[in-house]
C-alpha cells in the first residue's frame, strides 16, 4: 500500500477516534456548572464561567495584571449584609456562594479576591486577609493585602475604595488583624503584627474551608 493511500484510508479514522476521544472527554467545570445552573440560575453560570476564564487566561500575567484583574472582577458585584444575604449575623462565603448570588459583604469580596489569586499563581505568603476598621464608616471591613516584599508596604485590594492603593494611602482604615491559609496575626502599630497562632482559630475560616473540601 501507498503512502497515499495509506493517508486517505488511516486518516479518516484517526480523525474520527480523535472527536471521539473529544466529545468524550468531560470538560473538569461541567459539574460544577450544573450545580450553579441548578441552585442560582443561567446568569450565575456566565458569572462563573467568566472567573474561570480569568484564571486560565493570566496565568502567565504580572502580579500586578493579576491584582489589578481579580479585583477589577470581583468589586463589580453587589455589597449585601449578611443578615439579609444569608439570614445570619456573620458568614463567609465560598468564592462560588458569592458569585452565585452576585453579592455578599466585605469578607466575600476578600475570600474571593483571595482564593482567585492563590489559583493564580500567588503565594500565601505574600498575602493576608485583613480584618480592619473604617473610620471613615466606623464600622468594621475586610481586605485584602499583598506585600511584593515581606518588608514593603503592603497593597490593598478592597470593595469600598475600588483602587489599589498602598496601605500608607489608606488612613481610613485601622487594622486589627490579618490571616492567610496558615498564620494569624494581631496588628501593630508598625510592621506586619505579631505571631499569635494558626489561622485555624478562627471559627468562620476554618468552616469555610471545609465547605470548600466537601464541593472538591
Amino acid at each position: 500500500m501507498t503512502l497515499a493511500s495509506l493517508k486517505r484510508y488511516y486518516l479518516p479514522l484517526l480523525i474520527g477516534a480523535l472527536s471521539l476521544v473529544i466529545i468524550a472527554a468531560p470538560d473538569k467545570y461541567q459539574a460544577l456548572f450544573a450545580s450553579v445552573d441548578a441552585k442560582y440560575g443561567e446568569r450565575a453560570v456566565k458569572r462563573v464561567k467568566t472567573w474561570r476564564d480569568l484564571v486560565a487566561e493570566n496565568q502567565d500575567a504580572s502580579e500586578l495584571e493579576k491584582l489589578t484583574r481579580v479585583n477589577d472582577f470581583f468589586n463589580q458585584m453587589d455589597f449585601v449584609d449578611d443578615i439579609i444575604h444569608w439570614g445570619k449575623e456573620d458568614y463567609w462565603a465560598t468564592p462560588v456562594e458569592f458569585l452565585g448570588t452576585m453579592g455578599g459583604d466585605c469578607e466575600d469580596f476578600t475570600i474571593a479576591k483571595y482564593f482567585t489569586l492563590r489559583e493564580l499563581g500567588i503565594s500565601d505568603d505574600k498575602l493576608r486577609l485583613v480584618y480592619v476598621k473604617s473610620l471613615s464608616l466606623n464600622q468594621h471591613h475586610m481586605v485584602l493585602a499583598f506585600y511584593n516584599k515581606p518588608t514593603s508596604v503592603p497593597v490593598l485590594l478592597d470593595n469600598l475604595d475600588k483602587q489599589l492603593k498602598p496601605a500608607s494611602k489608606r488612613r481610613d482604615l485601622l487594622p486589627i488583624y490579618s490571616f492567610n491559609a496558615k498564620n494569624l496575626w494581631l496588628s501593630k502599630a508598625k510592621g506586619r503584627g505579631e505571631l499569635v497562632g494558626g489561622s485555624s482559630r478562627l471559627s468562620l475560616w476554618t468552616d469555610l474551608n471545609k465547605r470548600l473540601e466537601d464541593f472538591n
